[in-house]
């Protein structure tokens, strides 16, 4: 049925990716480059009357509300458009919320869209050079410039879709398209890639080296119980706990949680902030703080094990306080690192850290 839809895109080699697999998948290398809480914006699109389409890029999960009705009809947390259209597709564009980013893989979600769910979707892109909105709104509906990123890929009812690119793409986005065909609702969007930052022109110039905007990605944490090592990350102060990375009680003497941050470029850090804006009752005793330089071909790992022998303390366990952001310098600031090593005593939650430091060129 896909080869009679009325706009087609060139294949693209993707492998599906299984709903219980998405979050291990993509989650400890890559950032949802679209997400609300980094800047991801909504641009355009052809419809919403039921549903708008900025829910597509809230960070949690889709909720349901059975029984609620609004003015347009029943309610949904997602994306939905009017029944019959007449054009091939609906469509959203959407900026990215870093200044540019390369895609490794999507994920749609189909959650509680049942009898109204997208059949199918596809996936385009566009790098503007001057980053110009109105250029990319103004192709509408039609081809315009935009590359294909994935091809038509069917979807079904109240289901969470992803497909990793069989190869992630050297070309660079700054905008995207989500097409569904014909018509139908989506609870949810991303897409997962790593971000091509803008680094200051002066190597001199100290900036956070572990944002996820310049880069930055949690790879990997102890525990993530009550809310994700991604978060750390974020731009702002975020809104309330929900967006900090937090873990569960622990019980046992002696417990740590700890979290690997991969910096956006090797730097030589100055100081640190660890913020636990809105943690009040469960913020961590204390804090301390590792990094290393890592190289690929380290014992054939990727990334740094939490207990490799190379990590060195740069900042002594530090008492801590609630709702307060935390200051910290760093005790080896001619070092060039890699990564970052969050340790929690014994355990809580931290809403961001900063890693303000030079690159190391």
């Amino acid at each position: 049925m896909a080869e009679d839809l009325g706009y087609q895109l060139q294949h693209v080699a993707a492998t599906v990716v299984a709903a219980e697999d998405i979050d291990s998948t993509f989650r400890s290398n890559y950032i949802d480059l679209i997400s609300a809480t980094l800047g991801g914006k909504v641009l355009g699109f052809s419809d919403e009357w039921f549903a708008e389409a900025s829910n597509l890029l809230t960070p949690t999960p889709p909720i349901r509300q059975p029984g609620k009705m609004v003015y347009t009809g029943a309610w949904y947390d997602g994306w939905e458009t009017r029944r019959h259209n007449q054009n091939p597709f609906d469509w959203v564009v959407i900026r990215l919320g870093v200044a540019s980013g390369t895609v490794a893989g999507i994920e749609v979600d189909t959650a509680f869209f049942s009898g109204n769910h997208a059949p199918f979707i596809s996936v385009e892109g566009y790098f503007s050079e001057t980053g110009d909105d109105n250029e990319v709104l103004s192709w509408a509906g039609t081809k315009g410039r935009w590359e294909p990123i994935l091809g038509i890929r069917e979807c079904g009812p109240s289901h969470r879709f992803a497909w990793r690119l069989d190869t992630p793409t050297t070309a660079r986005y700054t905008h995207v398209r989500l097409n569904m065909y014909p018509d139908g609702g989506i609870a949810r969007f991303r897409l997962f890639g790593h971000a091509v930052p803008v680094f200051p022109a002066n190597a001199d110039a100290v900036f956070d080296l572990a944002a996820a905007q310049n880069g930055g990605v949690a790879v990997a944490c102890s525990d993530q119980h009550f809310g994700t090592k991604d978060n750390l990350l974020l731009p702002g102060r975020g809104k309330d706990m929900g967006d900090g990375w937090e873990t569960k009680r622990s019980r046992g003497k002696g417990h740590v949680d700890w979290a690997i941050i991969r910096l956006g470029a090797p730097g030589r850090v100055q100081r640190f902030i660890v913020d636990t804006a809105h943690f009040r009752g469960n913020f961590p005793q204390q804090v301390r703080l590792q990094a290393m330089e890592w190289k690929d071909s380290d014992d054939n790992n990727k990334e740094p094990p939490a207990d490799a022998p190379a990590w060195e303390d740069v900042v002594e366990p530090t008492k801590t306080g609630p709702d307060q952001e935390h200051e910290l310098a760093c005790k080896a600031q001619d070092k060039p690192f890699t990564h970052v090593k969050l340790i929690v005593i014994p355990d809580g939650g931290v809403k961001r850290l900063r890693v303000f430091g030079t690159r190391a060129v």
